[in-house]
């Protein structure tokens, strides 16, 4: 009996977004009397972070700074129309929908700002902290409160504006199939190193080493949340995580949480990662979809690095002990 190590490598590429008739989004923004810009969306924020990278999308395009900044994630009867949270589009679409309203709201401010000091929009511009002034004369500004209230109750005008981004469906040509399904695409090479206990059929995940290619970070530290947690849970899906361990018979199933297996802190391996940034034509500001593809190769990688260490090829997740011995007893069979 032996403790092996194995190297494995694997590279993905992950589509952004869907070719569903159009596959669009809707975003509204209006400003309140206290110069807070609301977007409102149906969007729904799963915990990776959407309404943060939204609010930072918005803000940039407004010019006015983030605080100044509320999403509003409203549910599908009253809120602007959402296919979905899905297929890691959701900071593309709803990205690129807020970009759209914030032109068209920031538009709207400037028009009051240009009555208040009497000057065109032309001449205007944001400093992103809160003021709008003249171009050339930054004394001669006006702060987006009192802008918003001179809007509301001076002129009765409403600073607001609306967008929607889709993607046109592209259809398929019967004779050879070709289509555009996606709107841009995000690549990950993964290496996993693990050690294999022969007589236990223990399998630990010594390391994880991903390079991303994601379009540009709007937020750096939730793309590394991200790949962290992707990571780990490429893991779990390759050496724990079943509802069916003894598919298609369904003996053994876990009926509830307890029984059913995790990796905990303890298994945590080092997750180490670079990103690299190659701004997607589409997306706002670059963008390209990263939420879902964290967990895509790890998991191949350590099937991989598994293969590496034993010989053993499996085909079928999750690499459990009991199916590791099995291969190796067969394999030492046939050898």
């Amino acid at each position: 009996m032996a403790k092996l190590r194995g190297t494995g490598i694997a590279a993905v590429n992950y589509p952004t977004g869907m070719n569903l008739g159009g596959d669009p989004t809707q975003a509204l923004i209006h400003a309140t009397t206290t110069g807070t810009f609301v977007i409102a969306l149906s969007s729904t924020d799963l915990g990776q972070g959407l309404k943060t990278v939204l609010a930072q999308i918005g803000a940039e395009t407004l010019g006015v700074p983030f605080e100044n900044v509320l999403v509003d994630t409203a549910d599908t009867d009253t809120g602007p129309h959402c296919m979905g949270t899905f297929a890691s589009r959701a900071t593309h679409r709803a990205g690129n929908a807020i970009i759209m309203a914030a032109q068209e709201a920031r538009k709207a401010m400037l028009e009051v700002a240009a009555d208040e000091l009497e000057v065109s929009p032309d001449d205007l511009e944001t400093d992103g902290t809160g003021n709008v002034l003249v171009k050339g004369s930054p004394e001669r500004k006006i702060y987006i409160v009192d802008l918003a209230l001179a809007a509301h109750f001076k002129y009765g005008k409403t600073i607001s504006g609306r967008g929607m981004y889709m993607k046109p469906k592209s259809a398929v040509d019967p004779d050879t199939g070709k289509m555009d399904p996606d709107s841009t695409e995000a690549h990950a090479c993964t290496v996993a190193e693990v050690e294999v206990d022969t007589e236990t059929g223990e399998v630990t995940v010594l390391s994880i080493k991903s390079a991303y290619e994601v379009g540009r970070q709007v937020n750096p530290k939730l793309v590394e949340g991200q790949i962290m947690g992707g990571s780990f849970m490429g893991m779990a899906h390759a050496l724990y995580e079943t509802t069916q361990p003894y598919y298609p018979a369904p003996d053994h199933a876990p009926g509830s949480f307890s029984e059913y297996l995790l990796p905990g802190p303890a298994e945590l391996p080092e997750i180490a990662s670079v990103v690299l940034e190659y701004p997607s034509s589409n997306g706002p500001y670059g963008v390209k979809g990263v939420g879902e593809m964290t967990a895509n190769s790890p998991i191949p990688a350590i099937v991989n690095a598994i293969y590496h260490a034993t010989g053993v090829r499996f085909t079928s997740l999750p690499v459990t002990p009991e199916k590791l011995l099995r291969g190796l007893e067969a394999k030492a069979a046939a050898d």
